[in-house]
């Protein structure tokens, strides 16, 4: 499998790895059976990610995939990071092998977990605004 330069840069130096302990939004997304589980925290200010840190339990795609979708909502609007789309993910890193898409598709689920946990933290219901979070299945 040949991946590109930023794909194993981000896998061998990955950016935003940890977590943080007073996040205002944290999400899971995977699962044990298909091998990667990545889990995603956000600490949001006047409605802009200020900080998220991530943690990946899988492939290098999927620590890749992890670190790109990190830095792409980073300093971005709420607004902005729901409007990431797992392609986006896989245009920065310049490409992936399409065995590894589902990786990029559990990085954009993580986020849009971790801003539906901010908003059930608020009191308000997350669906309408990030939409249904599918399960490790709809990426095979």
């Amino acid at each position: 499998m040949l991946y590109s330069e930023k794909v194993m840069d981000h896998f061998t130096n990955p950016r935003n790895v940890g977590e943080i302990p007073d996040a205002d939004g944290v999400g899971e997304v995977g699962n044990a059976k298909c091998g990667d589980i990545m889990r995603m925290y956000l600490k949001i200010e006047d409605g802009n990610i200020k900080d998220v840190k991530f943690k990946t339990f899988g492939c290098g795609a999927a620590i890749a995939t992890s670190s790109m979708a990190t830095e792409l909502i980073k300093g971005k609007s709420i607004e902005e990071a729901l409007k990431l789309t797992n392609s986006a993910v896989v245009e920065a890193l310049e490409g992936l092998p399409p065995v590894k898409i589902h990786c990029s598709v559990l990085a954009e689920q993580a986020v849009k977990s971790a801003l539906s946990d901010y908003y059930t933290r608020l009191g308000i219901d997350p669906k309408p605004i990030v939409g249904e979070i599918g399960d490790c299945e709809d990426c095979h």
